[in-house]
């Protein structure tokens, strides 16, 4: 089989219903309802696996990074009104697959595990850009579907980016099962002068950009989008998405659902379905995808912005 369902989903804790405030349910209501259609979408796929591109996790210089432990598990912290917490199974067979299908395209990748040094029997900490995603797509389901983390690389180039999704796809249709791929991501975080950022008008041109390219089924348009605009937005989506591209290619048909900045960031929700059109990639074989040259400089190693030492996890989003 091969990719069955792709996504982008946000990662503030405001999605999450069970970790609102009752004055903060008023907050973020197109985004909780957006989470449960990507979630009856994502059911109506039937996946098997799933792989989650998250920016909260290991951050490594130069290289992408595939967790490989057997376990990965975490929550939203102890100050939330319900309990939210996921622990579920690390589908290993297909992260050593995604693993090998990057290096065969010469990118940068290494394997990540934490605790035990049987990575069979580790436990890997989940972040709060993979455990929001899931909590509508997969992991409250009995069992949990397996998981694949992987984490983007802010100082290699966009193309880099684009042809790790094409591996992944690649390493899905090796598996021989039905898997989702989740761009996690939250948009502009320079909406308000409130916020931990401060406010730069980058941010909604940023984000109403994103609009226009999911809206219009064009991510191709993700390559062209200014370095500089995405680091005055304090976007922490691009790399995620660029990731998305590659890996639904074409024939593919992607569903706005919803855009609102109820604080200081942008949440989207949109769903990708394969259309009838698709041809799934060829097992073991990576689609190249039509990568302009390459522009040199076009690397982050992420924002200046101070630490967010007082930002509370159901709002840390960047």
């Amino acid at each position: 089989m091969t990719l069955v369902f792709a996504a982008i989903a946000p990662h503030g804790g405001l999605a999450v219903a069970e970790a609102c405030r009752p004055d903060e349910m008023q907050l973020a209501r197109a985004t909780r309802s957006g989470m449960e259609d990507l979630g009856r979408a994502f059911a109506t796929a039937k996946p098997e696996a799933v792989i989650v591109a998250t920016p909260h996790n290991v951050h490594i210089s130069n290289s992408f990074g595939v967790v490989v432990a057997g376990r990965i598990a975490g929550n939203l912290g102890d100050d939330t009104p319900q309990r939210v917490a996921l622990d579920v199974p690390g589908d290993t067979r297909l992260a050593w697959l995604v693993l090998e299908t990057l290096a065969g395209e010469n990118l940068p990748a290494v394997g990540v595990s934490y605790g035990s040094n049987d990575p069979a029997a580790a436990v890997a900490p989940m972040d709060w850009g993979v455990l929001i995603p899931l909590w509508f797509m997969g992991g409250r389901e009995d069992p949990p579907l397996p998981l694949v983390v992987v984490t983007p690389a802010r100082d290699l180039p966009a193309d880099d980016h684009v042809l790790a999704g094409a591996a992944i796809a690649a390493a899905a249709a090796a598996s021989g099962r039905r898997v989702a791929f989740i761009a996690s991501a939250d948009h502009g975080h320079a909406h308000r002068a409130d916020g931990p950022y401060g406010y730069h008008s980058s941010a909604k041109v940023y984000d109403d950009l994103i609009c226009r390219l999911v809206r219009a089924d064009t991510l191709s348009g993700l390559r062209d989008i200014p370095l500089t605009l995405v680091e005055h937005a304090k976007a922490d989506s691009w790399w995620q998405m660029l990731m998305l591209l590659g890996a639904t290619g074409d024939g593919w048909h992607g569903r706005l659902i919803s855009y609102e900045a109820p604080t200081y960031f942008g949440m989207l929700t949109a769903a990708y379905e394969p259309s009838s059109a698709g041809v799934p990639p060829h097992p073991g074989r990576v689609p190249r995808p039509d990568l302009p040259a390459k522009r040199g400089g076009e690397t982050s190693r992420g924002t200046a912005s101070r630490p967010r030492t007082h930002t509370r996890p159901r709002t840390r989003a960047r």
